[in-house]
């Protein structure tokens, strides 16, 4: 891939939301295809003040700004000089952001063709941990002007240019680049910027088709990686085929991690029904086990289920079933390993009193039906097989909040009542708000215990209790 133009830049900014924040200088070097450079800055007034951390961080105070143009007036010549050329950035896609987000606001319409040396540097050097900046400059060699100024950034991603050419054989540096610049074939219906500004964090995204009929939803820790994977298969997957035929807009929310991803993505397969997700989108008539005397005292395991009574808060249920079908072949099964007897579990009928089960005969039963085993060892073994699909009681006295702490700033806190999803909030309004607005008795979903009950056994998120909501 070929470039006639290539344009080292960094930017300086009030913070780190190319929607609120604002850009306070810029610094490009431009080469042309002779190798020649060009280096251009300028201060840009924000048109707000500059928080005390980044004035102390970048050295750019509001005086400094106070009298430099407003990026509307410097925006028609810096998109001339972008045009065409290759957009190249350290951690690209907060300086592609902050300045598609500034054209945009400026009435220009900014695309280009990207290219991160983060990523460039793991692509080459995949055996070095640290890839930011004064690693860079450290490992090789490189003499920046200053730190944190826009036009001295800039210039030592030009210098990391020149060291890899010099340093690197040139097929080695021309397929990393090949493979960092390769564009996804998007579906038709899609814009070509569809994905610039998906993010590389963990999220859930959502595929519409015509109408906005609900397609699919996926989560991953890595968005953007996901969602291109769809289109950068050449379609070897029938399903992936099949989407990329059906699809009109994509769209993503970001999560602070795995387990808001997932808990997210369950949700929404559950309330939108996408046609494509099978596995998760019905879990039809949910049902378990409950171990229960009859009125001769005999214990069996009766069907119970979640339609009738509140598996969040219900004792001795085992196993969870999407039909009755399936909780008696379980049942079978269970009793065919640990030699159970069918007719004292209630699975087989008895054609005469004290005629022993069919298990017995075939030698798949110990002969509780026939008194050769006593009822409490029988109930004992029975418990003991059934052990393993125990379903947990809920082990807090009321709602709790899992916070997720996404490691860049980003805090998720997860509302959970007797094993029920209530939603995700980001501030304390939010977490009464949601509590104050939860059904009293929401639905039960064995995706969601599954995904919590793994997440508390893990004791990865910090756990707040919430007894005292009202």
């Amino acid at each position: 891939m070929k470039f006639d133009k290539l344009v080292f830049i960094d930017l300086e900014t009030t913070g780190a939301n190319p929607v609120s924040d604002r850009i306070t200088e810029i610094g490009l070097v431009e080469v042309d295809a002779a190798g020649h450079a060009t280096h251009w800055s300028s201060l840009v007034n924000p048109e707000t003040p500059i928080p005390a951390f980044i004035q102390s961080l970048t050295g750019i105070s509001n005086e400094m700004v106070r009298r430099a143009p407003a990026f509307a007036e410097l925006a028609e010549a810096l998109f001339a000089r972008l045009q065409g050329a290759l957009f190249i950035a350290h951690n690209a896609r907060f300086d592609y952001g902050f300045l598609r987000n500034a054209f945009s606001e400026a009435g220009f319409a900014f695309r280009a063709d990207v290219l991160c040396t983060v990523k460039l540097s793991r692509k080459l050097y995949p055996e070095h941990n640290r890839h930011n900046l004064d690693s860079l400059i450290a490992r090789h060699g490189l003499k920046p002007d200053a730190r944190h100024r826009a036009l001295a950034d800039a210039d030592v991603l030009w210098q990391l240019w020149q060291k890899l050419r010099s340093d690197l054989p040139p097929d080695t540096l021309s397929s990393a680049l090949d493979t960092l610049l390769q564009r996804p074939s998007l579906p038709s219906h899609l814009p070509s910027d569809v994905l610039d500004d998906c993010p590389d964090t963990p999220g859930i995204y959502l595929f519409y088709g015509e109408n906005d009929l609900p397609l699919y939803v996926g989560k991953s820790v890595r968005l953007r990686q996901r969602v291109l994977s769809h289109f950068n298969s050449d379609h070897k997957l029938y399903k992936d085929m099949r989407l990329s035929q059906q699809l009109h807009r994509i769209e993503w929310r970001e999560t602070a991690g795995e387990i808001g991803a997932l808990l997210l993505e369950a949700q929404l397969v559950k309330d939108l029904q996408p046609i494509h997700n099978r596995t998760l989108r019905r879990q039809g008539d949910l049902c378990a086990w409950r171990l229960r005397e009859d009125a001769r005292g005999h214990t069996m395991p009766i069907l119970a289920f979640a339609s009738e009574q509140d598996f969040g808060i219900a004792e001795r249920l085992y196993g969870l079933f999407s039909s009755k079908r399936k909780a008696e072949s379980a049942l079978r099964e269970l009793a065919e390993a640990h030699q159970l007897c069918l007719v004292q579990l209630g699975l087989e009928g008895r054609s005469q009193p004290g005629k022993p089960c069919f298990g017995w005969q075939l030698r798949r039963c110990k002969g509780v039906c026939v008194g050769k085993e006593a009822e409490s060892f029988h109930r004992a073994r029975l418990e003991a097989a059934l052990s393993r699909m125990h379903v947990k009681t809920w082990p807090y006295r009321g709602p709790i909040g899992l916070i997720e702490d996404s490691g860049n700033g980003k805090t998720d806190v997860h509302l959970v009542n007797n094993w029920c999803y209530l939603g995700t909030a980001q501030s304390e309004d939010q977490v009464w708000q949601l509590l104050e607005e939860a059904p009293h008795r929401p639905a039960f979903d064995i995706d969601t215990y599954k995904i919590l009950s793994k997440a508390l056994q893990q004791k990865t998120l910090k756990v707040r209790e919430l007894r005292n909501a009202s």
